[in-house]
C-alpha cells in the first residue's frame, strides 16, 4: 500500500487529519478550505465524528481560554462557510444541527483516522486468534494511513491535546506491529527501523526492548547490551531514573543467554483469543407445529450463509401473533448444533416497547457474553462495535435479533465476517438493509394448525370430533398465537368438547370477525381467555400490562396486588396455565421468573385503562418502586456495609419478603446482573408514574452496583431520567443529589471539567439546605476534579474539607475514601509516612464494617508503600487478603493490579512457583479483556521464571 491509501482499492478518505488537514473531492483533489477557524471548527467536528460536538467545546477549541463575546456567532458563520464548502464537493447536509450543537456525519470509510481505528481493532482480534502475519500486515497498512504528525500545523492548544493522543495511538500500533514481527521470526529486517525509532523517542523503553530482542536473535548480543546501556545513560541523565524493571530483566536474560528470548514456536490460528462461546438462544418449543415451507427455506438460507463478503441477513416479517420468534429460535436451534460452532447471540430488540433496546445496550451485553468483563467495555458506541465486529471475524456464529424496531437499529449489530448469519424478525418491513432476504411469514395452513392443536389436547380429542375442529381452525383465522391460547383452554379443561368451544365462538361473532383484520387480529382470543380467569387473575393480568419489566420475579405480583407472596403465586400460575403468561427463567432463590407477551401487554394495558381505578394503579406502582427501592438499597448496604457514601429519600413504606430478600442478595452483584433490565425500567417508571424521590434515589442507589459491574451506559441512562424528573418536579434536593453522583460518573470517564461543574451546582444546592453528608460526598468529588487536573493543594484543602464532613455525618466509608486520596496525593509526592499514617488510619477506622472492595483498595495502595520501604513481607500480607476480597466480589480491574504487583513481590521474596501461579492467573484475566500488550508483558516476565 502506498501512503494515504484506506484499503487495497486505494480509495483516499475524503477527510484526513493524520498529518495536516486535508479536505478531498470525489475525485481525490484536495478542496481549499479558508485556514483558521474553519479549519479548526471542521477538524474538532471531526474528532467526534457523528457525535455532538458542542459550541462550548467549538469555541474551546478556536480561542481556548480566551474566548471573545460574539464567540457563539463566529462559530456559527464557521459552521455556515463550512457547510457551503461541503456542499460545492457533492457533501449536501453533512453538518446536521442539533439542540446545543452541531454533528458531522461521516461514513466509516470517509475519515482517514477512523479507518486507521478500524483497522488496528481488527489487526488486534487476528493477533488474539494466532494469525499474526495477517495482523501485522493490517498493522503496517493502517500506518500507511499517516502523512506526518496528526494535525500538522494547529496551534489550538485543545486540537493539539487531541493529536498527541492520536500519535500515541499510532506509535503503539507500529510497536504491536514490531512485537508481531519479532514473534514472526523478522529481527533481521527489524533492526534499522527499530534503531530509527529508538533515536526519535528515546525514553520509549517498550522500543528499547524491541531493539535489545532484535539485535540478540540476529547474534549481535554485544550490540543489545549496548543498547540497554545507553538507554539507562539517557533515562538517568535525563530523569533521574533507572530503567524500568522489564528492561532490567531483559538484560539479564541477555547476558546469561536465557531460551525464553529464542524465537517460540507460532500458535495455531483461531487458538488464542479472549472471546468464549456464547449459547444465547431462548428455549424451543416442544410442541412447535407445521411452518415446513419456511423453515426449509431459512435453514437452507443458513446452511449457505458461509464464505461470504458479507454477514448472510434473513428479515424474518409478519403481522403481531403471526410467530416470527418461535419459527426464528425454532430454525436457530435446528441449524446451530454443527453449523454453527462457536456459539449463537439472542436479543430481543424491543420493538413493540415504548423504548426499544438501544445498539449500545445491545453490544454490552454481546461483548459481555463473548468474554469481555464489564470494566473493559468501552463507553464509545463506535468503540463497541468495532470489538463487536473484530471478535466476529472469521467466526461461524448465529445472531438472532428479535423484534426490531426498525433499520436504524440494526447496522452497528451486523457483523462484517461473512461466516455469521443473522436472523431478524421484526413486525415492521424492513427494505433498508443492504443485501438482506426476506422471509414473510403468513398464517398457517389447515394442515399445520391441525398438527398445532392435536399436539396441545391431544390428537384422540381432535380425531372424535373433526368437523369441530376444522371449524374452530378457521374461526381463529388459523392464527398461531390465537390457536395456541385457544388450544391451552381446552388443555387445562380434559372436560370440555371442542364442540361446546366452538358455541362458546360464535356467540361472540362481531370478535370473531374483528380477529380476522390487521392490529384487531389477537384482541378477540385474548379476551377469550382473558374472560375465563377468575376476578383476581384479571386484576393481576390488568396490573401488569402496566409494567416495562423483561423478566417478572414474584414479588412483583405481590406488590401490585398487596397480597402476600403464596397467593401471588397462585394467580401467576394461572395466568401460566392459560398461556397468558409464560415461565421465563429461574430466580435466584430457585423461584420462577414470568414473562408477559408483548401482544398480551397491550391488551392487559387496555383492559388496565378501561377497568382499574385510578387510585388502584396508582397505589400498585407504588409498592412496586418501594420493592425495586428497598431490594437496591439492601444490595447497596451489603456491598459497603451501611448506608455509607449515599443520600437517600422517603423510606420505602412496602417491603420485599425477608426470606427472599436474603436469598436474592446473598451475592448483589449477581442479583444486580440478573435484574440490571428491570432496574433501569424501575427508575423511568417512577418517572412516569410521577414518584420523584423514588426515582432519584433508585438511581443513586443503582451506582455503586453499576460502577462493580462496569456499565457506565446504565449509569448515565438512569441519572439522566432522575434529573429530568427531579427537576421537573421542583425537587432542587434530589437533583443535586443526582448532578453530584453525575460528577462521580465524570470523574470515573477523566472528564474533570464536566464533574466540577456538576459538583458545584450540587454543592451549592446541599449548602443552601444545610445537608452535610451531601456536602461531604459533593466536596470530595471538587477534590477529586483537583487531583486528576493537577492541583494538589487544592485537592488536598478539599479532602480535608469532605473528611470534615464526612466525620460529622458518621460515614466511616466515606472517611476512608478520602483519607486514601489523601494518601495518594502523599505518594505521588514521595511522603510515605504521610501516606502510611492516613492508610493505616483508613483501615483503622474500616474495621468493624463489611466492605470488602473499600478494604482491598486501602491494602493495595497501603502495600505500594510498603514495597517502597522495602517492607516486602507486610506488603506481601495486605496483597493476599485483598485478592481475597476482590476474587470473591469479581473485580476484574482490582484483581489485575493486585495479582500483577503480588507476583512482582513474590519473585523478589524468592518465591517462583507463587509467582507463576499469579502470573498465569493475570495473563488469563489479560486476554480476557483482549490487552494485548499486558499479555505480552506477562508472558515475558513467565519466561523470566522459566514457565
Amino acid at each position: 500500500m502506498t501512503a494515504g491509501d484506506s484499503s487495497e482499492s486505494g480509495r483516499v478518505p475524503t477527510y484526513r487529519i493524520l498529518g495536516p488537514l486535508e479536505v478531498t473531492d470525489r475525485q481525490h483533489r484536495p478542496v481549499r478550505l479558508p485556514p483558521g477557524r474553519q479549519e479548526v471548527v471542521l477538524v474538532r467536528l471531526l474528532l467526534d465524528a457523528n457525535r455532538v460536538v458542542s459550541i462550548d467545546q467549538l469555541i474551546e477549541a478556536v480561542w481556548d481560554d480566551h474566548p471573545p463575546a460574539t464567540a457563539r456567532t463566529q462559530v456559527q458563520i464557521c459552521v455556515s462557510g463550512l457547510r457551503s464548502t461541503l456542499s460545492g464537493i457533492g457533501l449536501d447536509r453533512v453538518i446536521v444541527t442539533k439542540s446545543f450543537g452541531y454533528l458531522l456525519a461521516v461514513a466509516d470509510d470517509e475519515l482517514d483516522a477512523k479507518v486507521f481505528a478500524d483497522q488496528v481493532a481488527s489487526a488486534n482480534a487476528l493477533a488474539l486468534r494466532g494469525e499474526f502475519e495477517t495482523a501485522a500486515q493490517l498493522l503496517r497498512e493502517a500506518d500507511a494511513l499517516w502523512r506526518g504528525a496528526a494535525l500538522s500545523g494547529t496551534t489550538s492548544r485543545t486540537l493539539q491535546a487531541r493529536a498527541a493522543h492520536l500519535d500515541e495511538t499510532r506509535l503503539s500500533a507500529l510497536e504491536s506491529s514490531i512485537d508481531l514481527e519479532l514473534r514472526l521470526g523478522h529481527h533481521y529486517r527489524l533492526i534499522g527501523e527499530i534503531q530509527s525509532l529508538v533515536l526519535e523517542h528515546q525514553l520509549r523503553e517498550r522500543l528499547r526492548a524491541q531493539l535489545m530482542l532484535a539485535l540478540y536473535r540476529s547474534g549481535r548480543q554485544a550490540d543489545a547490551l549496548a543498547a540497554y546501556r545507553a538507554g539507562r545513560e539517557i533515562l538517568i541523565d535525563q530523569l533521574g531514573l533507572e530503567p524500568g524493571q522489564e528492561l532490567r530483566q531483559l538484560e539479564h536474560a541477555i547476558l546469561v543467554g536465557d531460551p525464553s528470548l529464542d524465537l517460540p514456536p507460532r500458535p495455531q490460528p483461531g487458538t488464542v483469543g479472549p472471546a468464549r462461546k456464547a449459547f444465547q438462544l431462548p428455549a424451543d418449543i416442544a410442541d412447535f407445529a407445521g411452518r415446513s415451507a419456511v423453515i426449509g427455506q431459512l435453514e437452507n438460507f443458513a446452511l449457505a450463509g458461509h464464505h461470504r463478503r458479507a454477514a448472510w441477513v434473513a428479515v424474518i416479517q409478519g403481522s403481531p401473533g403471526i410467530g416470527k420468534s418461535a419459527v426464528a429460535v425454532h430454525v436457530a436451534h435446528r441449524v446451530a448444533e454443527g453449523h454453527f460452532p462457536d456459539g449463537q447471540l439472542y436479543c430481543d430488540l424491543g420493538g413493540t416497547r415504548p423504548e426499544p433496546t438501544t445498539p449500545g445496550e445491545v453490544l454490552g451485553r454481546f461483548l459481555r457474553a463473548l468474554g469481555m468483563p464489564g470494566p473493559a467495555i468501552p463507553d464509545s458506541l463506535d468503540e463497541r462495535a468495532e470489538i463487536y465486529r473484530s471478535l466476529l471475524v472469521d467466526k461461524r456464529i448465529l445472531i438472532v435479533l428479535d423484534d426490531a424496531a426498525g433499520e436504524s437499529q440494526l447496522p452497528l449489530l451486523l457483523p462484517g465476517a461473512g461466516d455469521c448469519v443473522v436472523f431478524v424478525t421484526s413486525r415492521v418491513r424492513l427494505t433498508g438493509l443492504p443485501g438482506a432476504r426476506t422471509f414473510d411469514i403468513d398464517v398457517m395452513d389447515f394442515d399445520e394448525a391441525h398438527q398445532l392443536l392435536c399436539n396441545v389436547i391431544g390428537r384422540d380429542r381432535v380425531s372424535a370430533e373433526p368437523a369441530a375442529a376444522a371449524t374452530l381452525i378457521q374461526l381463529v383465522g388459523r392464527l398461531p398465537l390465537a390457536l395456541r391460547i385457544l388450544a391451552a383452554r381446552l388443555s387445562a379443561r380434559p372436560k370440555w368438547s371442542l364442540a361446546w368451544m366452538l358455541e362458546r365462538l360464535s356467540d361472540e361473532r362481531r370478535r370473531l370477525d374483528e380477529l380476522a383484520h390487521g392490529d384487531l387480529m389477537m384482541r378477540a382470543s385474548l379476551a377469550l381467555t382473558y374472560n375465563s380467569l377468575k376476578p383476581a387473575g384479571q386484576k393481576l393480568l390488568r396490573l401488569l400490562g402496566g409494567l416495562e419489566f423483561s423478566s417478572l420475579p414474584r414479588w412483583v405480583a405481590a406488590a401490585l396486588l398487596n397480597e402476600d407472596f403464596d397467593r401471588a403465586v397462585d394467580l401467576l400460575e394461572s395466568l401460566v396455565d392459560v398461556h397468558m403468561l409464560e415461565i421465563d427463567s429461574i430466580d435466584l432463590d430457585g423461584s420462577f421468573r414470568y414473562r408477559l407477551h408483548d401482544m398480551i401487554r397491550l391488551f392487559a394495558r387496555e383492559q388496565l385503562e378501561e377497568q382499574e381505578p385510578a387510585e388502584e394503579r396508582a397505589a400498585g406502582l407504588l409498592r412496586i418502586a418501594d420493592g425495586w427501592l428497598s431490594m437496591a438499597s439492601e444490595a447497596h448496604r451489603r456491598v459497603y456495609g451501611g448506608d455509607y457514601t449515599i443520600v437517600h429519600g422517603s423510606t420505602p413504606s412496602w417491603q420485599v419478603e425477608r426470606a427472599y430478600l436474603d436469598a436474592v442478595l446473598s451475592d448483589p452483584l449477581s442479583w444486580f446482573e440478573a435484574e440490571r433490565r428491570n432496574l433501569a425500567a424501575a427508575v423511568s417508571l417512577a418517572a412516569t408514574a410521577g414518584l420523584t424521590q423514588h426515582c432519584w434515589d433508585l438511581a443513586v442507589t443503582l451506582v455503586t452496583l453499576y460502577e462493580l459491574g462496569g456499565d457506565a451506559d446504565a449509569w448515565e441512562h438512569t441519572h439522566r431520567i432522575a434529573l429530568a424528573q427531579a427537576e421537573a418536579a421542583g425537587d432542587r434536593r434530589g437533583a443535586a443529589v443526582v448532578r453530584c453522583s453525575m460528577a462521580s460518573l465524570q470523574l470515573s470517564r477523566n472528564q474533570p471539567t464536566t464533574a466540577r461543574e456538576l459538583a458545584e451546582a450540587a454543592l451549592g444546592v446541599f449548602l443552601e439546605l444545610g445537608e452535610l453528608h451531601a456536602q461531604a460526598m459533593a466536596r470530595r468529588n471538587l477534590a477529586l476534579a483537583d487531583h486528576l487536573t493537577g492541583r494538589s493543594g487544592s485537592a488536598a484543602d478539599g479532602y480535608r474539607a469532605a473528611l470534615v464532613c464526612f466525620q460529622a455525618a458518621g460515614d466511616i466509608i466515606g472517611q476512608a475514601h478520602v483519607l486514601a486520596q489523601l494518601a495518594q496525593l502523599e505518594l505521588d509526592t514521595g511522603d510515605l509516612a504521610g501516606a502510611e499514617e492516613h492508610l493505616g488510619e483508613a483501615l483503622r477506622i474500616c474495621r468493624g464494617v463489611d466492605n470488602q472492595r473499600v478494604d482491598a483498595q486501602i491494602r493495595y495502595r497501603l502495600a505500594r508503600v510498603m514495597v517502597a520501604q522495602r517492607r516486602y513481607d507486610r506488603a506481601e500480607r495486605l496483597l493476599s487478603v485483598a485478592l481475597s476480597a476482590v476474587r470473591q466480589s469479581h473485580d476484574v480491574t482490582g484483581m489485575s493490579l493486585i495479582l500483577a504487583r503480588l507476583a512482582e513481590i513474590k519473585a523478589d521474596l524468592g518465591q517462583p512457583e507463587e509467582a507463576k501461579e499469579l502470573l498465569l492467573e493475570l495473563l488469563a484475566l489479560r486476554e480476557r479483556t483482549a490487552d494485548i500488550q499486558g499479555g505480552a508483558q506477562v508472558r515475558a516476565q513467565l519466561a523470566e521464571l522459566g514457565a
